[in-house]
């Protein structure tokens, strides 16, 4: 299903609110730096290659904002605007990949650079990098879609479609890809509390692309597979470390220990963007703390004590041991998963 989360055209930028999903689809454009930062914050584009993507189209309208004259205005707006996107959220991987790769198109000017061509330069490369989300989710769901047999039960988490995306999604795009291949199957889809990105995106994604799908909330994934009704888990990442240890939304792993105890196997799906071979294992990766209003006042609604005390990681580390393998644009990574990822960069940088 080819959902536009992300649309550059003519200079403006133009996102789907996520927060206002299912029930009314809007899109908003987002015309000032701070518009962009604050719509990854808010979530209201979220999923960890989506927020590159926004994000590497945010300083060029960070950039055009300032009206620059010279090359060094040019410069420190690419590095002013990159440095404030890169506070909106610590753990997706992605974005500060997509600002490294939106600084170094400004790396080593010559002071008599022409503006107009740095502007130009710049939206290529964000081009790029969109189209690229585009290619490797493509390249993603061909590899995934052979795990998927007629009649299988398959169990997703959070969401981790095109709404997650540029396009096509990673862990759905498994799922959109079987489903182009005649299989017939069943996704199972957690609600995902607190934020219910499950119930809220990823069903009304599979419904819209006509696959078969069912909501549980998030405490029912260990009695679906006690009952057999799971013979697959595929999630997304925001950060995967170099020994296969991954950052996914909160819940991941205590699916992951289920999936264990069931002798499901637990896949992950994420490009070579999302992986981070500066952090040896995942107890490095910074994990995201939100407002506490998230848990206590879901969509306006109180459901707790005033004054009660919350704590509220927005994702948790699944170790590299309970992963059977990730879903990469280059194929299936198999345990040892650090031995796997060491060949997997090797091969990316020989290409690029």
């Amino acid at each position: 299903m080819a959902v536009d989360t992300i649309h550059w055209k003519e200079g403006q930028l133009t996102i789907i609110d996520q927060t206002l999903l299912p029930s009314r689809y809007v899109s908003i454009q987002l015309d000032t730096l701070e518009s962009v930062w604050h719509a990854i914050k808010i979530l209201q584009v979220r999923g960890a290659p989506a927020i590159g993507v926004c994000a590497a189209f945010g300083v060029l309208v960070g950039v055009r904002q300032k009206q620059p004259r010279e090359a060094a205005e040019v410069v420190k707006a690419v590095h002013d605007s990159a440095a404030h996107l890169a506070t909106a959220r610590p753990t997706a991987v992605n974005l500060f990949w997509a600002l490294d790769r939106m600084e170094r198109v400004v790396a080593d000017l010559h002071g008599d650079s022409d503006v107009n061509e740095l502007l130009r330069r710049l939206e290529a490369e964000a081009l790029e990098i969109y189209e690229e989300d585009r290619r490797l989710c493509r390249a993603i769901g061909e590899h995934g879609a052979p795990l998927i047999d007629d009649g299988d039960g398959v169990l997703t988490h959070c969401n981790a479609g095109g709404l997650a995306t540029a396009d096509y999604g990673t862990a759905l795009a498994v799922m959109y890809r079987a489903h182009e291949l005649g299989r017939a199957f069943r996704v199972f889809a957690d609600e995902t509390r607190p934020l219910l990105q499950g119930a809220r995106l990823t069903t009304w994604e599979l419904m819209q692309a006509g696959i078969d799908v069912t909501l549980i909330c998030d405490n029912m994934a260990a009695q679906v597979m006690r009952e057999g009704k799971v013979q697959l888990v595929v999630v997304g990442a925001d950060r995967i470390a170099a020994n296969g240890d991954t950052a996914n939304k909160i819940g991941t792993y205590g699916l992951a220990l289920v999936a264990k105890a069931h002798d499901v196997p637990f896949y992950v799906a994420a490009p070579f963007s999302t992986f981070d071979l500066s952090l040896a294992s995942g107890d490095a990766i910074p994990i995201e703390q939100r407002d506490s209003v998230e848990v206590t006042e879901g969509f306006g609604n109180r459901t707790a004590p005033d004054g009660v005390k919350v704590y509220n990681p927005a994702f948790d580390v699944t170790p590299a041991g309970l992963i059977a393998g990730i879903i990469t644009e280059d194929g299936i990574l198999h345990p040892p998963l650090s031995e796997s990822i060491l060949r997997f960069a090797k091969r990316v940088a020989t290409v690029r």
